[in-house]
């Protein structure tokens, strides 16, 4: 009888044993899943934090471009101006040449 209850013993401790080992396998194999999803759900917030990035330069180099495009637009007005003032200095030269008076 002694016999039987050190096996039977034995027997348990080994049945115990083995299911604490199952189970912290389990529980590693949760965490091991758990941390692959948040490193998943990283990524997809890295990807769309780059692509509003990429976004944002975007915008922020059509609006350079435009400013680029207003300030040769204005330049090319102020040198349309001052040939436009050259041309009436000349044309009132021209004019005092031509009156008798002056």
């Amino acid at each position: 009888m002694n016999t039987f209850v050190v096996i039977i013993i034995i027997i348990a401790v080994i049945a115990v044993v083995a299911a604490l080992v199952i189970g912290l396998k389990r529980r590693n194999q949760r965490q091991l899943e758990s941390r692959r999803q948040e490193a998943r759900d990283t990524r997809a917030y890295a990807e769309a934090a780059q692509l509003e990035a990429d976004r944002q330069t975007a915008e922020a180099n059509e609006q350079t471009a435009r400013a680029e495009r207003e300030r040769l637009a204005a330049q090319q007005q102020q040198m349309a101006a001052s040939a436009q003032r050259n041309a009436v200095q000349d044309m009132h030269a021209q004019a005092d040449e031509i009156d008798p008076d002056v």
